[in-house]
């Protein structure tokens, strides 16, 4: 296991080293080195099956260890299997955009031309997605205005009982002790709602970050 291990670590260096190669390949070679890639991330995917069986059969006071190593190097490859996409992803759509451009740029138009319209399908569908999200984002502010306001309310009514049962225990002649106990429960109440107010207003911000 540790020969085949060893192996496949060296493999995945080899693999990062090359992953900064993409960047600076010409657009004629690129398809290559993105299918050599693939082919050794397949290998690399591969070898991990073999060494997962291997780490299962370790002994019982090594097979933990073995599976955690197993596990960082899958990681690993699942890295680099991602980075590849991505960048297959980015590639495609800068070749697409080129293209769009080149046939725009050379396209001719005629006076009996039927055909005489841009394409704006793409760009209404993102303007009205763009109004959607900030029609749900008013929304959003306007139920996290309205839970705040209700926050408002009721330490206010909190702060009114808290009045009532003070006067309620003056007049009843309570002792000092209970008077304490109930100072001390309004004390947490009070905590409680700042905090809910609090946690409310973070995930406002949240909510609108990830909107943004």
């Amino acid at each position: 296991m540790e020969t085949l291990y060893h192996q496949t670590n060296k493999h995945i260096h080899e693999v990062q080293s090359n992953m900064g190669r993409l960047e600076s390949t010409d657009r004629e070679s690129v398809h290559l080195l993105e299918n050599e890639l693939q082919a050794r991330i397949d290998q690399i995917f591969s070898c991990l099956e073999r060494l997962e069986i291997l780490a299962s059969k370790e002994p019982p006071n090594r097979r933990q260890n073995a599976k955690l190593r197993v596990d960082q190097l899958k990681y690993d490859v699942q890295h680099l299997q991602s980075g590849l996409r991505n960048f297959q992803h980015r590639r495609y759509m800068r070749e697409a955009q080129d293209r769009e451009r080149e046939e725009l740029m050379t396209r001719t138009f005629t006076t009996n031309d039927a055909d005489t319209s841009i394409p704006i399908d793409e760009t209404l569908q993102f303007n009205s997605s763009l109004h959607s999200a900030h029609k749900d984002m008013d929304n959003l502010l306007g139920s996290g205005s309205s839970i705040l306001d209700g926050l408002r309310d009721q330490r206010n009514s909190l702060k009114n009982t808290h009045k009532k049962m003070l006067d309620v225990a003056n007049m009843l002649g309570l002792s000092n002790t209970v008077m304490r106990l109930i100072e001390k429960r309004a004390f947490q109440d009070k905590f409680i709602m700042m905090g809910g107010m609090l946690v409310t207003c973070v995930v406002m911000f949240l909510v609108v970050r990830y909107i943004n």
